[in-house]
Protein backbone atom coordinates (compact mmCIF):
# COMPACT_ATOMS: atom_id res chain seq x y z
CA UNK A 1 0.00 0.00 0.00
CA UNK A 2 1.17 3.28 -0.69
CA UNK A 3 2.21 5.28 2.54
CA UNK A 4 4.39 8.27 0.79
CA UNK A 5 4.86 10.16 -1.51
CA UNK A 6 7.72 8.86 -2.32
CA UNK A 7 6.07 6.34 -3.54
CA UNK A 8 5.06 8.49 -6.26
CA UNK A 9 8.60 9.93 -7.06
CA UNK A 10 8.59 8.26 -10.64
CA UNK A 11 4.99 10.20 -11.36
CA UNK A 12 5.37 13.49 -9.52
CA UNK A 13 8.00 15.10 -12.35
CA UNK A 14 5.19 14.49 -15.15
CA UNK A 15 3.09 16.69 -14.05
CA UNK A 16 3.08 20.13 -16.23
CA UNK A 17 5.07 22.75 -13.77
CA UNK A 18 2.66 25.32 -15.11
CA UNK A 19 0.89 23.90 -12.21
CA UNK A 20 1.84 25.51 -8.92
CA UNK A 21 1.46 23.80 -5.75
CA UNK A 22 0.89 25.14 -2.05
CA UNK A 23 1.93 22.40 0.19
CA UNK A 24 3.46 18.90 -0.49
CA UNK A 25 0.20 16.93 0.19
CA UNK A 26 -1.01 14.02 -1.69
CA UNK A 27 -4.29 13.50 -0.24
CA UNK A 28 -5.59 10.11 0.74
CA UNK A 29 -9.13 11.04 1.71
CA UNK A 30 -10.62 13.84 3.14
CA UNK A 31 -13.62 14.28 5.40
CA UNK A 32 -15.58 17.41 6.70
CA UNK A 33 -12.83 19.87 7.72
CA UNK A 34 -9.94 17.65 7.05
CA UNK A 35 -7.98 16.16 4.74
CA UNK A 36 -5.62 13.47 5.11
CA UNK A 37 -2.04 12.59 4.12
CA UNK A 38 -1.02 9.25 2.55
CA UNK A 39 0.60 8.49 6.05
CA UNK A 40 -2.90 9.32 7.57
CA UNK A 41 -1.79 12.71 8.92
CA UNK A 42 -4.75 15.09 9.31
CA UNK A 43 -4.61 19.02 8.19
CA UNK A 44 -7.16 21.31 8.99
CA UNK A 45 -8.59 22.81 5.55
CA UNK A 46 -9.40 26.34 5.84
CA UNK A 47 -8.74 26.57 2.08
CA UNK A 48 -11.63 24.96 0.85
CA UNK A 49 -9.77 24.02 -2.47
CA UNK A 50 -10.37 28.02 -2.75
CA UNK A 51 -14.05 28.30 -1.52
CA UNK A 52 -14.92 24.99 -3.34
CA UNK A 53 -16.06 22.56 -0.52
CA UNK A 54 -18.69 24.99 1.85
CA UNK A 55 -20.27 21.86 2.87
CA UNK A 56 -16.98 20.75 3.76
CA UNK A 57 -15.31 17.31 2.21
CA UNK A 58 -17.86 14.75 1.03
CA UNK A 59 -20.72 15.63 2.78
CA UNK A 60 -22.69 12.03 3.59
CA UNK A 61 -25.80 13.53 1.81
CA UNK A 62 -23.87 15.20 -1.25
CA UNK A 63 -22.09 11.78 -1.39
CA UNK A 64 -25.51 9.89 -1.70
CA UNK A 65 -26.96 12.01 -4.29
CA UNK A 66 -23.94 11.63 -6.61
CA UNK A 67 -23.74 7.79 -6.02
CA UNK A 68 -27.18 7.50 -7.00
CA UNK A 69 -27.64 9.61 -9.81
CA UNK A 70 -24.06 7.92 -11.27
CA UNK A 71 -26.53 4.74 -11.69
CA UNK A 72 -29.11 6.16 -13.21
CA UNK A 73 -27.80 8.90 -15.99
CA UNK A 74 -23.96 10.08 -15.96
CA UNK A 75 -24.63 12.14 -19.03
CA UNK A 76 -27.53 13.67 -20.83
CA UNK A 77 -26.31 16.82 -23.33
CA UNK A 78 -28.84 19.52 -22.71
CA UNK A 79 -29.69 20.26 -26.23
CA UNK A 80 -30.83 16.65 -26.80
CA UNK A 81 -32.37 15.57 -23.50
CA UNK A 82 -33.37 17.33 -20.21
CA UNK A 83 -32.53 15.20 -17.04
CA UNK A 84 -34.36 15.84 -13.42
CA UNK A 85 -31.02 16.48 -11.76
CA UNK A 86 -31.21 20.10 -13.90
CA UNK A 87 -34.87 20.75 -13.68
CA UNK A 88 -34.48 20.17 -9.50
CA UNK A 89 -31.51 22.40 -9.15
CA UNK A 90 -33.86 25.12 -11.29
CA UNK A 91 -36.34 24.23 -8.60
CA UNK A 92 -34.02 24.69 -5.43
CA UNK A 93 -32.70 27.64 -6.87
CA UNK A 94 -35.44 29.61 -7.21
CA UNK A 95 -36.14 30.15 -3.68
CA UNK A 96 -32.55 31.27 -3.17
CA UNK A 97 -31.49 33.38 -5.90
CA UNK A 98 -32.01 37.49 -5.41
CA UNK A 99 -35.37 38.17 -6.64
CA UNK A 100 -34.48 39.69 -9.90
CA UNK A 101 -33.42 36.11 -11.17
CA UNK A 102 -35.66 34.02 -12.57
CA UNK A 103 -33.52 32.06 -15.93
CA UNK A 104 -30.71 29.54 -15.45
CA UNK A 105 -27.91 28.38 -18.10
CA UNK A 106 -25.63 25.99 -16.86
CA UNK A 107 -21.63 25.55 -17.29
CA UNK A 108 -18.79 23.28 -15.90
CA UNK A 109 -16.47 26.25 -14.91
CA UNK A 110 -16.20 29.66 -13.36
CA UNK A 111 -14.26 31.12 -16.06
CA UNK A 112 -17.14 29.47 -18.78
CA UNK A 113 -20.08 31.22 -16.43
CA UNK A 114 -17.49 34.60 -17.17
CA UNK A 115 -17.90 34.03 -20.47
CA UNK A 116 -21.01 33.25 -20.86
CA UNK A 117 -22.83 36.43 -18.87
CA UNK A 118 -20.55 38.77 -21.05
CA UNK A 119 -21.96 37.13 -24.12
CA UNK A 120 -25.56 37.47 -22.50
CA UNK A 121 -24.98 40.88 -21.50
CA UNK A 122 -23.75 41.70 -25.25
CA UNK A 123 -26.64 40.02 -27.03
CA UNK A 124 -29.27 41.49 -24.57
CA UNK A 125 -28.20 45.13 -24.94
CA UNK A 126 -26.40 45.30 -28.54
CA UNK A 127 -23.63 46.98 -26.80
CA UNK A 128 -20.30 45.61 -27.40
CA UNK A 129 -17.73 47.16 -23.72
CA UNK A 130 -17.57 45.71 -20.50
CA UNK A 131 -16.00 47.68 -17.52
CA UNK A 132 -14.45 45.48 -14.69
CA UNK A 133 -12.34 46.68 -11.64
CA UNK A 134 -9.00 46.94 -10.36
CA UNK A 135 -7.69 43.65 -8.02
CA UNK A 136 -10.66 41.63 -9.91
CA UNK A 137 -10.08 38.07 -10.79
CA UNK A 138 -12.51 36.47 -13.11
CA UNK A 139 -10.75 33.45 -14.82
CA UNK A 140 -8.12 32.17 -16.66
CA UNK A 141 -9.27 31.90 -20.79
CA UNK A 142 -8.14 34.32 -23.16
CA UNK A 143 -11.27 36.30 -22.53
CA UNK A 144 -11.88 36.16 -18.66
CA UNK A 145 -7.95 37.13 -18.67
CA UNK A 146 -8.84 40.45 -20.08
CA UNK A 147 -11.09 40.81 -17.30
CA UNK A 148 -8.50 40.16 -14.61
CA UNK A 149 -6.35 42.46 -13.06
CA UNK A 150 -5.41 40.82 -9.57
CA UNK A 151 -2.22 39.79 -10.74
CA UNK A 152 -0.27 40.26 -13.72
CA UNK A 153 1.04 36.98 -14.06
CA UNK A 154 -2.23 35.76 -15.08
CA UNK A 155 -1.68 37.40 -18.08
CA UNK A 156 1.52 38.39 -18.99
CA UNK A 157 2.83 36.59 -22.32
CA UNK A 158 -0.83 35.50 -23.42
CA UNK A 159 -1.33 39.33 -24.73
CA UNK A 160 -2.70 40.67 -27.19
CA UNK A 161 -6.03 39.72 -25.34
CA UNK A 162 -9.34 40.35 -26.31
CA UNK A 163 -10.63 44.05 -26.28
CA UNK A 164 -13.76 46.17 -24.85
CA UNK A 165 -12.63 45.89 -21.38
CA UNK A 166 -11.68 48.97 -19.12
CA UNK A 167 -10.69 48.84 -15.80
CA UNK A 168 -12.09 51.21 -12.82
CA UNK A 169 -10.70 51.36 -9.14
CA UNK A 170 -12.40 49.11 -6.83
CA UNK A 171 -13.76 50.69 -3.47
CA UNK A 172 -10.39 49.35 -1.72
CA UNK A 173 -10.43 51.94 1.20
CA UNK A 174 -7.27 50.32 3.51
CA UNK A 175 -5.41 50.27 0.63
CA UNK A 176 -5.99 53.98 -0.02
CA UNK A 177 -5.80 54.98 3.84
CA UNK A 178 -9.06 56.82 3.23
CA UNK A 179 -12.70 56.39 4.80
CA UNK A 180 -15.04 54.76 3.11
CA UNK A 181 -16.68 57.77 2.25
CA UNK A 182 -13.85 59.17 0.83
CA UNK A 183 -13.08 55.95 -0.83
CA UNK A 184 -16.85 55.46 -1.88
CA UNK A 185 -17.23 58.73 -3.59
CA UNK A 186 -13.81 58.80 -5.41
CA UNK A 187 -14.68 55.12 -6.83
CA UNK A 188 -17.87 56.77 -8.01
CA UNK A 189 -16.67 59.74 -9.64
CA UNK A 190 -13.52 57.80 -11.51
CA UNK A 191 -16.24 55.52 -13.00
CA UNK A 192 -18.21 58.25 -14.26
CA UNK A 193 -14.42 59.60 -15.73
CA UNK A 194 -14.31 55.88 -17.18
CA UNK A 195 -17.71 56.27 -19.24
CA UNK A 196 -16.50 59.78 -20.38
CA UNK A 197 -12.97 59.17 -21.21
CA UNK A 198 -12.57 55.29 -22.54
CA UNK A 199 -15.47 53.56 -23.00
CA UNK A 200 -19.16 55.75 -23.84
CA UNK A 201 -22.24 54.36 -21.96
CA UNK A 202 -24.08 53.59 -25.30
CA UNK A 203 -21.39 51.20 -26.03
CA UNK A 204 -21.15 49.57 -22.63
CA UNK A 205 -23.02 46.44 -22.33
CA UNK A 206 -22.17 45.37 -18.53
CA UNK A 207 -20.38 46.60 -15.31
CA UNK A 208 -18.58 42.92 -13.71
CA UNK A 209 -17.59 43.21 -10.26
CA UNK A 210 -17.34 40.93 -7.38
CA UNK A 211 -19.46 41.92 -4.25
CA UNK A 212 -16.63 40.82 -2.26
CA UNK A 213 -13.13 41.03 -4.11
CA UNK A 214 -11.34 37.75 -3.91
CA UNK A 215 -8.34 36.91 -5.43
CA UNK A 216 -7.65 40.31 -5.13
CA UNK A 217 -7.33 40.31 -1.39
CA UNK A 218 -10.72 39.58 0.16
CA UNK A 219 -12.12 43.26 0.01
CA UNK A 220 -15.61 43.88 1.18
CA UNK A 221 -16.50 47.45 -0.05
CA UNK A 222 -18.74 49.78 1.05
CA UNK A 223 -22.76 49.55 0.84
CA UNK A 224 -22.88 53.27 -0.64
CA UNK A 225 -20.19 52.18 -3.32
CA UNK A 226 -22.66 49.20 -4.69
CA UNK A 227 -25.54 51.43 -4.15
CA UNK A 228 -24.07 53.95 -6.38
CA UNK A 229 -23.04 51.09 -8.68
CA UNK A 230 -26.72 50.23 -9.70
CA UNK A 231 -28.08 53.40 -10.24
CA UNK A 232 -25.15 54.42 -12.42
CA UNK A 233 -26.03 51.27 -14.40
CA UNK A 234 -29.68 52.08 -14.18
CA UNK A 235 -28.83 55.63 -15.27
CA UNK A 236 -27.10 54.40 -18.42
CA UNK A 237 -28.68 51.10 -19.34
CA UNK A 238 -25.77 49.20 -18.52
CA UNK A 239 -26.02 45.81 -17.22
CA UNK A 240 -24.66 44.62 -13.53
CA UNK A 241 -23.42 41.45 -13.29
CA UNK A 242 -21.93 40.42 -9.93
CA UNK A 243 -19.55 37.61 -9.94
CA UNK A 244 -20.31 35.09 -7.03
CA UNK A 245 -18.40 32.34 -8.17
CA UNK A 246 -15.82 32.48 -4.87
CA UNK A 247 -18.35 34.92 -2.70
CA UNK A 248 -21.47 32.33 -3.13
CA UNK A 249 -23.43 29.74 -1.39
CA UNK A 250 -23.36 30.68 2.06
CA UNK A 251 -19.56 31.72 1.84
CA UNK A 252 -19.85 35.19 3.47
CA UNK A 253 -22.51 33.87 5.80
CA UNK A 254 -25.84 34.69 3.13
CA UNK A 255 -26.33 32.15 -0.25
CA UNK A 256 -25.19 35.89 -1.90
CA UNK A 257 -22.72 38.38 -1.02
CA UNK A 258 -25.08 40.63 -2.81
CA UNK A 259 -27.56 40.52 -0.28
CA UNK A 260 -25.28 42.02 2.42
CA UNK A 261 -25.77 45.51 0.63
CA UNK A 262 -29.30 45.10 -0.83
CA UNK A 263 -28.12 44.71 -4.33
CA UNK A 264 -29.96 43.21 -7.30
CA UNK A 265 -27.95 41.85 -9.88
CA UNK A 266 -28.98 41.81 -13.80
CA UNK A 267 -26.75 38.72 -14.13
CA UNK A 268 -25.13 36.23 -11.64
CA UNK A 269 -22.43 34.05 -12.07
CA UNK A 270 -21.63 31.12 -9.82
CA UNK A 271 -19.49 27.98 -9.38
CA UNK A 272 -17.25 26.75 -6.77
CA UNK A 273 -19.28 26.26 -4.06
CA UNK A 274 -22.34 25.33 -6.31
CA UNK A 275 -21.43 21.38 -6.19
CA UNK A 276 -19.25 20.53 -3.21
CA UNK A 277 -16.48 19.43 -5.55
CA UNK A 278 -18.01 18.60 -8.52
CA UNK A 279 -17.76 20.57 -11.82
CA UNK A 280 -20.76 22.76 -12.13
CA UNK A 281 -21.61 26.87 -13.16
CA UNK A 282 -24.06 29.09 -13.98
CA UNK A 283 -24.84 32.16 -16.12
CA UNK A 284 -28.39 33.25 -13.51
CA UNK A 285 -29.84 35.59 -15.60
CA UNK A 286 -33.75 37.71 -15.60
CA UNK A 287 -35.31 35.56 -18.07
CA UNK A 288 -36.23 38.65 -20.38
CA UNK A 289 -32.96 39.09 -20.99
CA UNK A 290 -31.98 35.47 -21.74
CA UNK A 291 -34.63 35.68 -23.98
CA UNK A 292 -32.60 37.98 -26.36
CA UNK A 293 -29.60 35.58 -26.33
CA UNK A 294 -29.78 34.34 -29.59
CA UNK A 295 -30.72 30.61 -29.61
CA UNK A 296 -27.84 28.27 -30.29
CA UNK A 297 -25.30 31.08 -29.81
CA UNK A 298 -24.13 29.48 -26.66
CA UNK A 299 -24.03 25.96 -25.31
CA UNK A 300 -21.47 23.37 -24.27
CA UNK A 301 -21.14 19.69 -24.09
CA UNK A 302 -21.27 18.88 -20.32
CA UNK A 303 -22.93 21.77 -19.00
CA UNK A 304 -25.49 21.19 -16.34
CA UNK A 305 -24.10 17.55 -15.85
CA UNK A 306 -26.20 14.94 -14.46
CA UNK A 307 -24.12 13.86 -11.41
CA UNK A 308 -23.16 17.23 -10.89
CA UNK A 309 -26.64 18.90 -11.03
CA UNK A 310 -27.65 15.89 -8.65
CA UNK A 311 -24.43 17.14 -6.24
CA UNK A 312 -25.60 20.78 -6.41
CA UNK A 313 -29.29 19.85 -5.33
CA UNK A 314 -27.80 18.35 -2.27
CA UNK A 315 -25.74 20.81 -1.68
CA UNK A 316 -27.87 23.63 -1.27
CA UNK A 317 -30.41 21.47 0.60
CA UNK A 318 -27.84 20.33 3.09
CA UNK A 319 -27.08 24.39 3.59
CA UNK A 320 -30.31 25.20 4.46
CA UNK A 321 -31.24 21.91 6.64
CA UNK A 322 -28.05 22.02 8.50
CA UNK A 323 -28.02 25.77 9.09
CA UNK A 324 -24.70 26.34 7.66
CA UNK A 325 -25.82 30.21 6.93
CA UNK A 326 -26.11 30.53 10.28
CA UNK A 327 -23.17 28.64 11.26
CA UNK A 328 -21.34 30.69 9.12
CA UNK A 329 -22.26 33.75 10.70
CA UNK A 330 -21.49 32.58 13.83
CA UNK A 331 -17.84 30.78 13.84
CA UNK A 332 -17.17 33.76 11.20
CA UNK A 333 -17.90 36.15 14.23
CA UNK A 334 -15.52 34.29 16.30
CA UNK A 335 -12.74 34.29 13.63
CA UNK A 336 -12.60 37.75 13.05
CA UNK A 337 -12.93 38.07 17.38
CA UNK A 338 -9.73 36.38 17.11
CA UNK A 339 -7.44 37.70 14.64
CA UNK A 340 -8.81 41.33 15.41
CA UNK A 341 -7.26 40.41 19.09
CA UNK A 342 -4.08 38.56 17.24
CA UNK A 343 -4.23 41.94 15.29
CA UNK A 344 -3.64 43.73 18.94
CA UNK A 345 -0.45 41.63 19.35
CA UNK A 346 1.07 41.56 16.46
CA UNK A 347 0.89 44.92 14.28
CA UNK A 348 2.11 43.24 11.45
CA UNK A 349 -1.37 42.00 10.39
CA UNK A 350 -2.95 45.50 9.36
CA UNK A 351 -6.07 45.00 8.49
CA UNK A 352 -8.50 42.26 8.92
CA UNK A 353 -12.01 42.19 7.09
CA UNK A 354 -14.59 40.30 5.64
CA UNK A 355 -18.36 38.75 6.00
CA UNK A 356 -19.27 35.34 7.33
CA UNK A 357 -16.33 32.63 6.46
CA UNK A 358 -14.68 34.63 4.04
CA UNK A 359 -12.41 36.71 5.93
CA UNK A 360 -8.36 38.30 5.08
CA UNK A 361 -5.85 39.19 7.03
CA UNK A 362 -3.48 41.71 5.22
CA UNK A 363 -0.02 42.09 6.36
CA UNK A 364 1.93 45.28 6.16
CA UNK A 365 5.17 46.78 7.49
CA UNK A 366 5.68 49.15 9.51
CA UNK A 367 5.55 51.97 6.64
CA UNK A 368 2.22 50.32 5.26
CA UNK A 369 4.12 48.31 2.56
CA UNK A 370 2.82 45.47 0.98
CA UNK A 371 4.58 42.23 3.48
CA UNK A 372 4.51 39.73 1.43
CA UNK A 373 7.57 37.65 3.01
CA UNK A 374 5.19 37.92 6.95
CA UNK A 375 2.11 36.61 5.09
CA UNK A 376 4.25 33.87 3.39
CA UNK A 377 6.12 33.01 6.41
CA UNK A 378 3.23 32.44 8.54
CA UNK A 379 1.42 30.40 6.24
CA UNK A 380 4.00 27.79 6.02
CA UNK A 381 4.33 27.54 9.66
CA UNK A 382 0.73 26.87 9.75
CA UNK A 383 1.06 24.08 6.99
CA UNK A 384 3.86 22.60 9.35
CA UNK A 385 1.47 22.91 11.85
CA UNK A 386 -1.69 21.09 10.22
CA UNK A 387 -3.16 24.03 9.14
CA UNK A 388 -4.26 24.79 5.30
CA UNK A 389 -3.94 28.35 4.73
CA UNK A 390 -3.76 30.43 1.37
CA UNK A 391 -2.67 33.72 0.75
CA UNK A 392 -3.63 36.52 -2.18
CA UNK A 393 -3.81 40.01 -3.41
CA UNK A 394 -1.39 41.59 -5.56
CA UNK A 395 1.51 40.96 -3.94
CA UNK A 396 0.06 37.91 -1.96
CA UNK A 397 0.28 39.89 1.52
CA UNK A 398 -2.93 39.02 2.48
CA UNK A 399 -4.00 35.30 4.17
CA UNK A 400 -7.52 34.13 3.60
CA UNK A 401 -9.47 31.91 5.80
CA UNK A 402 -12.16 30.28 4.01
CA UNK A 403 -13.37 27.33 6.55
CA UNK A 404 -15.90 25.20 5.42
CA UNK A 405 -19.34 26.36 6.49
CA UNK A 406 -19.44 23.29 9.01
CA UNK A 407 -16.49 24.12 11.08
CA UNK A 408 -16.69 24.41 14.99
CA UNK A 409 -16.36 26.44 17.31
CA UNK A 410 -13.53 23.92 18.20
CA UNK A 411 -12.13 23.86 15.22
CA UNK A 412 -11.91 27.80 15.07
CA UNK A 413 -10.03 27.88 18.08
CA UNK A 414 -7.42 25.64 17.36
CA UNK A 415 -6.58 27.60 13.99
CA UNK A 416 -6.28 30.49 15.83
CA UNK A 417 -3.92 28.81 18.52
CA UNK A 418 -1.85 27.83 15.42
CA UNK A 419 -1.80 31.24 13.77
CA UNK A 420 -0.55 32.53 17.01
CA UNK A 421 2.48 30.35 17.26
CA UNK A 422 2.85 31.21 13.26
CA UNK A 423 3.16 34.86 14.01
CA UNK A 424 5.35 34.34 16.89
CA UNK A 425 7.79 32.14 14.29
CA UNK A 426 7.68 34.60 11.49
CA UNK A 427 8.54 37.43 13.23
CA UNK A 428 11.45 35.79 15.11
CA UNK A 429 12.57 34.70 11.38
Amino acid sequence: MTTSNQDYADVLPHLSPVWTHGTDIIASRAEGAYVYDLAGRAYLDFTCGIGVTNTGHCHPRVVAAIREQAGLLLHGQANIILHQPMLELVRALLPIVPSTIDGFFFSNSGAEAVEGAIKLARHATGRSNVIVFQGSFHGRTASTMALTTSKTVYRAGYQPLPSGVFIAPYPYAYRYGWSEEQTTQWCLDELDFVLMSQTAPQETAAILIEPVLGEGGYVVPPKAFLTGLRELCDRHGILLIADEIQSGFGRTGRWFAVEHFDLRPDILTVAKGLGSGLPISGVFSRLELMQKWVPGSHGGTFGGNAVAAAGAVATIAAIRDEHMLENAQERGAQLTAGLRALQQKYPVIGDVRGLGLMIGTEFRDGGRKPDKKTAKAAARACHERGLMLLTCGPWDNVIRWIPPLIVSESQIAESLNIFEAALKEAAAS
